[in-house]
């Protein structure tokens, strides 16, 4: 199935018909990692889950081979996944310390518990450097 373009291709520049084909490409991806997971679920072979469990996860890399790609080329999507992959505690938490942080605030997040965590976690931290006026 091809890419469904909702404007004339021609007058698409380069760079955002590829990013284009790899928002697809990612979709793709990420269809082909949920496919895998339900018939992992179903099969009673144990033999043929671990094969659908091998192509699953060799889907999971290439959806974030071309996710890494996206990032690279458009510099909203690299703000973003900086802003929320490998970040610890609340998701919109961190939404709101980014909006802080740009509004030249300072704000600490305490602990956050993490979901199964035993004890509370230190969650993200973001602070704005010193106020006082550089000496010469």
């Amino acid at each position: 199935m091809g890419i469904a373009w909702h404007a004339p291709y021609e007058m698409l520049k380069p760079e955002t018909q590829d990013l284009a084909r790899a928002i697809h490409s990612l979709m793709e991806e990420l269809e082909a990692i949920d496919w895998y997971g339900q018939r992992m679920d179903v099969t009673h072979d144990d033999d043929l889950r671990r094969i659908l469990e091998h192509n699953r996860d060799e889907e999971k890399e290439h959806a974030c081979m071309v996710l890494e790609w996206i990032r690279r080329h458009d510099p909203k999507f690299d703000e973003h996944l900086r802003t929320y992959l490998f970040s610890s505690g609340d998701i919109l938490a961190v939404e709101e310390m980014q909006g802080i942080a740009e509004s030249g605030g300072h704000a600490v997040v305490q602990a956050a518990t993490v979901a199964g965590a035993e004890t509370a976690q230190p969650a993200l931290s973001l602070t704005v450097g010193s106020l006082r006026p550089k000496r010469a």
